[in-house]
């Protein structure tokens, strides 16, 4: 059972998903994953990828683009965070270091939002010194704005651009809840 607490925090999470605006709707989101994978396909189907998800966010758009995939890979995961359950993103903190041996290797880091793109900078620049041959990144959603880590600073396959609003649904949370939804929102306000 319940207690109030829990009651309390389920009612306020479902009112911010009913009250938010759905930016990307589920059957763009899938044809998004598709639209990926074929571009993903067509580079490394013959590079026998190591492909990293970035927790948490990235679970989802590995999933789904793992999926969408039907050539040899291997697949591990990082985690390296800027949020913490936080709306904001803070200082760099990186949680877990993949097992798999980069050395040598063809690298694809999936995960599910460029926004500013430190994080992902971070995660490449990780990878490359650790001795990968070729880093590519993969991400379901660019937020377009001006405000990239780096001038120019693209992933090399996204799925959907969006408008510069926080975003939950699809692997992106709203502090910690909603990362499970099939379709991209955006709370009002935010």
């Amino acid at each position: 059972m319940m207690n109030d607490t829990q009651q309390a925090e389920i009612a306020r999470i479902q009112s911010v998903i009913a009250d938010a605006d759905c930016l990307v709707d589920e059957s763009a989101v899938s044809a998004a994953f598709d639209q990926m994978a074929a571009a993903v396909t067509e580079q490394l189907h013959n590079k026998l990828p190591l492909v990293f998800s970035v927790m948490n966010g990235g679970l989802f758009a590995t999933s789904e683009l793992l999926k969408r995939l039907s050539f040899p890979l291997e697949v591990d995961y990082m985690h390296a965070t800027r949020y913490r359950r936080e709306i904001k993103g803070g200082e760099l903190h990186w949680r877990v270091s993949p097992e798999i041996s980069m050395k040598g290797r063809c690298v694809l880091i999936v995960d599910d939002i460029l926004d500013e793109g430190a994080t992902l900078a971070a995660i490449i620049e990780h990878c490359r010194a650790q001795g990968a041959s070729e880093v590519l990144c993969a991400v379901l959603v660019d937020k377009k704005h001006n405000r990239k880590a780096f001038e120019g600073f693209k992933a090399d396959f996204t799925g959907v651009e969006v408008e510069d609003r926080y975003l939950f649904g699809c692997g992106m949370d709203y502090q910690g809840y909603c990362r499970n939804l099939p379709a991209i929102y955006a709370p009002k306000g935010l």
